[in-house]
């Protein structure tokens, strides 16, 4: 869609040219990767290629096992760990509390820091690196320490954060490649040790069935080779808090560390259905919260669990961004913003 601005990256991100051409050529590669054949060996072997290629791309020495997204990887984590209990921290993803509704759930504080001391012992406990509404980044050396200390594995959702951060101290790690400029529907379980999770049989050395997607794992392994660089994105989030602040916002979590891509906003009086009408007439596209909770009509959990009232909560839009993202572009947010924001004093 010309002549507007999209900021709306910790949903999806548009496929990097290098991408689209690798999985291009990728796609005369028609063979299945299992077959025995020549044609298969080369498929297999194309495939390898492309997992070596992530695994370094990320610095991970260890296995990595190829799924349809985040939330396939996430539910295969939570579905057949080995060890006995489950938790999961009140702001992770919807696909993680989906894949285990009886998993014991860790209260965060009003900055949306997890409590480490509700570990449970025994268990495998998703705590995410980077959150996909706030940007709050969780400690990940005290997150890794208190996890082991009571004998568990931790499980971190690195979708925002991998090719951004560096990979966290975990056990089993999710990554997704369409949050990075990759293709969607795949993504990958990065895991230190495969004895952690039983083996159910078929590809993937016994642990995930099904025919890999070798132009997809090989569009993954280009887009992480040819992210842009990131040094201007905290000189751009800077400005959208500072500029929201002094028109009278308020900042989500903003005592917190927080990712530069990923920072949501609360302008009160104005609810967040009606500044994502008025952005998107304006020509930039903004969301309210994660993808998956968006387009509902509920609260916000992420919110919630932080402690904000229903009302504040459904009253904060989130401005993601990408290495392409430019000053013009957040410039005309905050024109838009501010207008609103104006409007509603006059008001």
């Amino acid at each position: 869609m010309p002549d507007r601005v999209y900021l709306d990256h910790a949903a999806t991100t548009p496929m990097l040219p290098q991408a689209r051409a690798a999985m291009a050529a990728a796609f005369d590669r028609w063979a299945n990767p299992s077959s025995p054949h020549a044609e298969g060996r080369a498929a297999r072997a194309a495939l390898e290629d492309a997992r070596t290629r992530i695994k370094t791309a990320l610095g991970w020495d260890h296995e990595l096992i190829f799924a349809s997204g985040a939330s396939e990887a996430a539910a295969l984590a939570l579905a057949r760990a080995t060890l006995p209990h489950r938790a999961v921290s009140a702001v992770e993803h919807d696909c993680l509390h989906r894949a285990r509704a009886d998993a014991e759930i860790i209260a965060v504080d009003a900055n949306g820091a997890a409590n480490l001391d509700a570990i449970p012992e025994q268990a495998l406990v998703a705590i995410q690196t980077v959150n996909s509404e706030t940007g709050v980044i969780q400690p990940a050396e005290a997150t890794a320490a208190a996890i082991r200390e009571r004998g568990g594995l931790w499980l971190a959702d690195a979708a925002q954060s991998a090719g951004k951060l560096p990979l966290p101290d975990a056990d089993m790690i999710i990554v997704s490649a369409h949050k990075l400029g990759g293709p969607p529907g795949i993504g990958a379980l990065l895991i230190r040790d495969l004895s952690a999770l039983a083996p159910t049989g078929g590809q993937e050395k016994g642990y995930r069935g099904g025919t890999e997607n070798l132009p997809a794992a090989i569009g993954f392994a280009t887009a992480l080779e040819a992210r842009g660089s990131r040094a201007h994105l905290p000189v751009l989030r800077q400005l959208l808090d500072e500029t929201i602040c002094a028109a009278g916002g308020e900042i989500v979590a903003e005592q917190s560390p927080r990712l530069p891509e990923i920072a949501s906003y609360r302008l009160p009086g104005v609810a967040a259905a009606a500044q994502l009408i008025e952005l998107d007439l304006g020509g930039v596209a903004v969301s309210a919260g994660s993808a998956c909770s968006s387009g509902t009509l509920k609260p916000s959990r992420v919110l919630e669990a932080m402690g904000w009232p229903e009302t504040a909560a459904r009253e904060v839009i989130r401005v993601s961004l990408a290495p392409q993202t430019t000053q013009a572009e957040i410039e005309l947010f905050l024109q838009l913003w501010t207008t609103l924001a104006g409007r509603r004093r006059a008001a």
